[in-house]
């Protein structure tokens, strides 16, 4: 592969925006250095902000592709539509669905894997269910829904390949939590879709549990007297997803959760679903039918919020907005913390040598203008 060499703009290293040259080479990330170097393809930033490329840990979708039904060229259609909201890397997620038809989404997403990568690249899947709360199941088909069962979790980890890497439980559910405790070694496991009480969710941490779905929603909310899964969530070092698209928090609870996990504990995900980048309309989620009005997406059925048409570029603007904090301050939040929570950091997430040449430049107005995966530009921009 050639050398790249970008200059003439700020690089995100260390926390903070530096004025400097950047190498790459191999598709790796080489020196951050003041001078050039011959024998390098130069990329002029024109004076624009160089960043680690955005990794989204739960997605259903985009581009009207629907992850449970998405073929192989499907899922390079979302990859190319997620590089162009600045997304270098993502986990597709599986919505609860009958063992037959995940297993062909399983399937799917493994030859996606192995395929060139023309966009955001798939780095595994994340499973969100079927061992869910039916009081608390949103989206999910309560008919499909499992006790714990570590057997049929391996049964699909063994089809993915070992490519499961994000699994979403509700540690009520008879069995979530010895399941936790067998399977925690295998996959970062997520508590959510869950009205547990505090000392059951207290219990599947402490088994092993690493992360909340998306923190606040589809959950158990907090009482004085009764903290819930909310509260265990905020007092215990796990990390917590949040969906920062306005609808599903406000921003005063964006603040909050920040305030009580850090900044470096929060992980910002979409939670897209195919309607994401499309007009209002009818659209599907796994099998239920979904209406888009004024691009919140919500169950035909019963009006109940479905997932959101976010991306990962709109999301850091987002936060911008919501906490008042620069880019710099804002930008772990869909680089380095989701990057650790699913145990990629030491080669995603942040500018560094020798780790992968994902990459998003930002203009002044935080507008994606173009995106490189490994170093090759897989997204050059409207007007490039």
């Amino acid at each position: 592969m050639e050398k790249l060499l970008f200059v003439n703009g700020l690089v995100y290293v260390d926390g903070q925006f530096r004025r400097g040259n950047l190498h790459v080479e191999d598709g790796r990330i080489g020196a951050f250095t003041p001078d050039g170097s011959e024998g390098c393809r130069i990329i002029d930033l024109e004076g624009r902000m160089l960043a680690p490329g955005f990794l989204d840990l739960h997605t259903h979708g985009g581009d009207n592709v629907d992850v449970n039904a998405a073929t192989a060229e499907d899922f390079a259609k979302i990859g190319r539509f997620f590089a162009r909201h600045g997304t270098t890397g993502w986990l597709c997620s599986i919505l609860t669905d009958t063992q037959e038809q995940t297993l062909w989404a399983i399937g799917q997403a493994k030859a996606a894997m192995a395929a060139p990568v023309t966009g955001a690249r798939l780095l595994g899947i994340h499973m969100e269910g079927p061992f869910l709360s039916p009081e608390y199941k949103g989206a999910m088909p309560e008919h499909l829904l499992r006790t714990g069962d570590a057997a049929l979790f391996r049964a699909y980890q063994q089809a993915a390949g070992g490519d499961i890497r994000y699994l979403t439980v509700a540690p009520e559910v008879e069995g979530v939590v010895d399941m936790i405790r067998e399977i925690a070694g295998e996959v970062t496991v997520a508590i959510g879709h869950s009205g547990a009480d505090y000392e059951t969710a207290i219990r599947a941490i402490d088994a092993g549990a690493r992360a909340c779905t998306h923190t606040f929603n589809a959950m158990g909310l907090f009482h004085q007297h009764r903290p819930s899964i909310m509260g265990a969530v905020l007092e215990r070092p796990v990390y917590c997803e949040a969906i920062c698209d306005g609808r599903h928090l406000h921003p005063g609870t964006v603040r909050m959760l920040l305030a009580c996990k850090g900044w470096d504990k929060v992980a910002a995900v979409t939670d897209s679903i195919q309607a994401a980048g499309l007009p209002d309309g009818r659209y599907k989620l796994g099998v239920n039918d979904v209406v888009v009005e004024d691009g919140d997406a919500k169950l035909a059925s019963n009006g109940v919020r479905a997932g959101s048409t976010l991306t990962t570029g709109q999301a850091l603007k987002n936060l911008v907005s919501f906490t008042g904090q620069p880019v710099e301050r804002v930008l772990p939040l869909l680089t380095s913390n989701p990057a650790r929570l699913i145990g990629v950091d030491d080669r995603k997430g942040s500018i560094a040598p020798g780790k992968d040449a994902d990459l998003v430049v930002l203009d002044a107005d935080l507008n994606v203008r173009q995106t490189y995966v490994s170093g090759v530009r897989v997204y050059a921009g409207e007007e490039e």
